[in-house]
């Protein structure tokens, strides 16, 4: 069954750490500077999902497989290269006669590219949730409009509720690296930390880059599974203590009876209401407790969400509310 229109909305805290250092910063927490407030990268969220589902694969698999093409080890070309000869030797049902519409002129080695972008999406659950450029070896797809995918999961970055304040503590080592150091007693080092900070983020799956990618249900269940646990398995000195919140699914359904189903099909693909609006429903401030301060835990702040009663809301006919967490 191809998937929904999905607008999620995702808060997670840190807790005396670093949540997504800045190497042009000397590994500094994100910033955005005219507002003081936290940055994490999309590609930092997207790190955390593809640690998951390499941890924690579906038990059963169908016709997708689960591998993570961009993980430390891998040299991408080759990984490719294997996709581009096995797709050779047994291209996917049905892809084997693809042909060019009546009129067009495919060039040459189009069918191929096409079978070998398939093959990588099957291949590497990543490739088909997020995309990726491809056309990096000298290969069928260098050149093709087959070399770079779009996938149909995105992040933004996340950003902090409030401005973070950022601690530099200082750490000593009775071990040295160096052997003309030896007579140190001890040598010193640096870290960063945000003492608290909650940050929200928002994943958008469309369906129309899905049935391109062949991102099916069993995906996106795995997807909002490792949204839930995003940190759970991720503790390291630098981030101890991060933590998701609250998860805000809103998946287009559509409105109209199963006797229309061209049309309801239609707006779940294009979606019932705009993210903006579902979005602006969520609501995340301070509360009187904590005000004049700097907040320092998640019980300074109140979550709720306006209007919604049940996962439906009147103003918002054919969205579904499904709060994950929190």
């Amino acid at each position: 069954m191809p998937v929904n229109r999905h607008d999620i909305l995702i808060a997670f805290d840190v807790t005396n750490g670093n949540p997504n250092g800045d190497p042009d910063a000397g590994n500094m927490p994100r910033t955005e500077p005219n507002s003081g407030k936290g940055l994490v990268s999309d590609v930092c969220l997207k790190r955390k999902v593809r640690n998951f589902v390499s941890a924690f694969p579906p038990g059963v698999t169908g016709a997708n497989q689960f591998g993570i093409l961009i993980q430390q080890g891998n040299i991408l070309n080759n990984e490719i290269k294997k996709s581009i000869d096995a797709s050779a030797v047994a291209p996917a049902e049905g892809e084997a006669d693809v042909k060019p519409k009546r009129g067009a002129k495919a060039a040459p080695g189009d069918n191929k590219a096409e079978n070998a972008m398939k093959h990588l999406c099957k291949t590497f659950y990543d490739v088909r949730t997020f995309g990726g450029v491809l056309s990096t070896g000298d290969d069928v797809l260098k050149g093709s409009a087959y070399g770079q995918v779009r996938g149909p999961v995105q992040f933004t970055l996340g950003m902090s509720v409030d401005p973070i304040m950022m601690q530099e503590i200082t750490l000593t080592r009775c071990a040295v690296t160096k052997e003309e150091d030896a007579k140190k007693e001890r040598t010193m080092g640096h870290k960063h930390i945000v003492p608290y900070g909650l940050y929200v983020a928002k994943a958008f799956v469309s369906p129309l880059f899905a049935d391109k990618t062949g991102f099916d249900e069993a995906d996106l269940k795995l997807f909002l599974e490792s949204l839930e646990h995003l940190f759970s398995n991720d503790q390291s000195a630098a981030r101890a203590e991060m933590s998701v919140r609250a998860v805000f699914d809103f998946e287009h359904v559509g409105t109209q009876a199963a006797s229309n189903e061209s049309q309801n099909r239609r707006e779940r693909q294009l979606g019932c209401a705009h993210a903006h609006k579902l979005f602006e429903t969520v609501r995340i401030k301070r509360n009187a407790s904590s005000a004049g301060s700097f907040p320092a835990a998640f019980t300074d702040y109140d979550v709720s969400v306006d209007g919604w009663a049940g996962g439906r809301h009147a103003n918002f006919p054919g969205v579904t509310l499904h709060r994950l967490v929190g």
